[in-house]
């Protein structure tokens, strides 16, 4: 698995979201090349947005913690098609440019915060976990979306 801590491996995430255009098709799913960006967008957005996305409460707040969250954080690939949560649904409309540069962005600064700053700290979704848990979680989505349009 990729390491979101690591400049190469942020580079590499970069060069492919770079192959992407507004005209890139999906090999599966419903959203666009924008609304998959807007998307992947909605995980950093948690972290660095507070306030922007209401915590679960209640028996969601378990239900995510106990059931979701090994299989968000974990190294097995994401299957197609898979489940999404309401917060992450995009169906707007939204500017390619900014939503990619956004994610650049959202990537540098994950990247240069490090993994020392990510131990411990809590999910908005999820509670704590550990650098590794975030690594997974960010980069398996990265990976999961870059894949289904293909770069």
């Amino acid at each position: 698995m990729k390491n979101i801590f690591d400049a190469k491996d942020v580079q590499y995430f970069t060069d492919r979201m770079e192959k992407l255009n507004t005209n890139t098709q999906p090999l599966w799913g419903k959203m666009n090349a924008t609304q998959m960006l807007a998307h992947l967008n909605v995980s950093y957005e948690m972290i660095f947005e507070p306030g922007k996305h209401p915590a679960p409460k209640g028996m969601m707040k378990v239900l995510l913690k106990w059931l979701v969250k090994p299989k968000v954080t974990n190294e097995k690939p994401y299957k197609k098609s898979s489940p999404t949560a309401p917060s992450f649904i995009i169906t707007d409309t939204r500017d390619f440019e900014k939503e990619k540069a956004r994610l650049s962005t959202f990537m540098q600064q994950v990247q240069g915060l490090g993994a020392k700053h990510f131990e411990g700290k809590a999910s908005l979704s999820f509670g704590v976990l550990n650098h590794q848990q975030w690594n997974n979680m960010l980069a398996k989505h990265l990976e999961h979306h870059f894949g289904q349009f293909g770069v």
